[in-house]
């Protein structure tokens, strides 16, 4: 959560769609586990020795205070997309003093297209923080989940506050992001870490300076309750969800404070909402080094693998890749960018990692290295690290890394608060994965400079008497590495693990027919898979 995550989600079923790439990174950790609201609206239980406190409900009759935004009407107009509307919600800026102001959010669906019994409306969320859902839905889920799912489904999103189309948080113009995210993150002196630092600075100032407002009202547990709202606007008397990686955060946030209107609700790429944000970082790092170990192998079988000879071991695959780092380290290597941008050490880390979420995008990343490892362009890498920041040709970032950041800092506790701390925790990284360690352990220095304080803590989420929830988890998965997803299932009350074994980040529409088939089951039906279900 101080190093961002992303969410990419690429069809299986129809590769034409939009690839969504929802979060950003700066390197990769993990977020979240946000406890109590940004106005300690929402009561946990003490914390005890035997690990963190657990996320308690709020009371289940609405507050009068709140009345006004849960009975509102909904006036859906054309989005200009064709099949979807679109509407404005309000939503109180501060749940602490709903009179205090509103947050415009933006919400797009698709009417369910069967004419069997319809089941209500099913949100999305692709994840982040800063993904936005609205575009994900008309991008991807609105089109591209399964026919009988939207058969009966009316197909929703929300943009949470802070996010895209809802009032967006607001930080770096272009050039600004673009020395941001050249910034060397694996200083190797007291001038590089100073520059790190004061980049760290800049960032969260210009956050601070331009969304002064809003930075204090976007956490995780905000953004549950106003699903909640969306909820009872769309008329439904319970809520269906389906969220990928930090959107299993923000599903389990709700199940934990709403847990007798949890519906069917499927969370795939799961978090762990009981870490801090430290060992959600270096748990990450690990991810990233079992999926980098798993593109070692499939690319050491190849003949077109720049990082070695066919048979290089997986070692000796990494060892290459840290070599070529430390030489766009002291050489960037040319891109062609119009921009004049080069292809420095930290940009194309982001590129290598970016290709970790997709096994799909691997071919193309042995065509990125190759180009720029031996005839000196940089283009691939930089492309894929433009994509992950959501970066356009014309310079212009969306609001991605600016919400994440938000999100991520408020909803824990910085991973670290000063340079000598991630120093001393150098090594412990570097074991978890040689290749990344450094990088990310270094970028979870974020939230240490940000402007607002934290207002969560980790917490366990149970949910008590909620609905039975699907959790989905990958073995190999990168960003959500696999014990999260045990480990939530295991807090949920009513929890299944649903297990794909195989690579990449996230597991539904990706492929497996297993996988898919029950999902679409349970979501159609309210069967959760049987406990202990694995699929590849």
């Amino acid at each position: 959560m101080h190093i961002r995550r992303i969410t990419r989600r690429t069809p299986i079923r129809s590769r034409a769609h939009t690839r969504t790439m929802a979060a950003a990174l700066l390197s990769a950790a993990a977020l979240l586990a946000s406890a109590c609201s940004s106005a300690g609206s929402a009561s946990t239980s003490a914390s005890t020795s035997a690990g963190p406190a657990q996320l308690a409900a709020l009371p289940r009759s609405t507050p009068s205070a709140l009345a006004p935004y849960y009975d509102q009407k909904l006036t859906w107009r054309d989005c200009g997309v064709p099949g979807f509307q679109c509407t404005t919600m309000k939503a109180p800026l501060d749940y602490a003093e709903p009179g205090a102001g509103d947050v415009r959010l933006a919400v797009a669906r698709k009417k369910a297209t069967g004419k069997a019994k319809p089941l209500g409306s099913l949100l999305v969320n692709p994840g982040g923080p800063g993904g936005s859902a609205v575009d994900y839905l008309q991008q991807y889920a609105g089109i591209g989940y399964p026919a009988e799912v939207r058969a009966r489904y009316d197909m929703v999103a929300v943009d949470p506050r802070g996010v895209a189309r809802s009032e967006p948080v607001e930080c770096l113009d272009g050039p600004q992001m673009d020395t941001f995210t050249e910034t060397d993150v694996t200083p190797d002196d007291q001038q590089e870490t100073d520059r790190l630092v004061a980049e760290f600075k800049t960032f969260a100032e210009a956050c601070g300076k331009r969304s002064a407002q809003l930075l204090r009202h976007v956490s995780t547990v905000d953004s549950a309750r106003d699903m909640d709202i969306l909820r009872a606007a769309l008329g439904d008397r319970k809520l269906n969800y389906v969220g990928a990686s930090y959107g299993t955060f923000l599903g389990a946030t709700y199940a934990g404070l709403f847990p007798a209107r949890v519906g069917r609700m499927v969370l795939d790429g799961a978090m762990n909402p009981s870490l801090s944000a430290r060992e959600l970082n270096l748990q990450q790092t690990a991810g990233f080094e079992t999926a980098f170990q798993s593109f070692a192998r499939d690319c050491a079988k190849r003949t077109d693998c720049p990082l070695g000879d066919k048979g290089s071991t997986p070692t000796k695959v990494a060892d290459n890749l840290a070599t070529f780092f430390k030489k766009l380290d002291a050489h960037p290597v040319p891109t062609g960018d119009p921009d004049g941008r080069k292809l420095t050490e930290s940009l194309g880390t982001t590129g290598v990692i970016a290709a970790m979420y997709d096994q799909a995008e691997w071919e193309r990343l042995r065509d990125a290295l190759r180009t720029a490892m031996k005839d000196n362009d940089g283009a691939g890498l930089l492309a894929l690290s433009d994509s992950y920041y959501e970066r356009d040709a014309d310079g212009r970032y969306s609001n991605l890394m600016f919400a994440n950041a938000a999100v991520n800092c408020l909803d824990l506790p910085p991973a670290f608060t000063s340079p000598e701390g991630v120093e001393k925790a150098l090594p412990e990284f570097e074991k978890a994965s040689p290749v990344f360690g450094p990088n990310l352990a270094w970028a979870s220095l974020n939230c240490a400079y940000w402007p607002v304080r934290a207002t969560g803590e980790p917490r366990r989420i149970e949910a008590k008497g909620a609905a039975p929830i699907v959790v989905v988890g990958t073995t190999r998965d990168p960003a959500t590495p696999y014990p999260w997803a045990q480990s939530l299932a295991g807090q949920l009350s009513s929890g299944r693990l649903l297990t794909y074994v195989g690579d990449g980040h996230t597991a539904y529409g990706r492929g497996s027919t297993c996988i898919d088939s029950a999902i679409d089951t349970y979501l159609l039906g309210g069967t959760p898979p049987a406990k202990g279900k694995r699929c590849s």
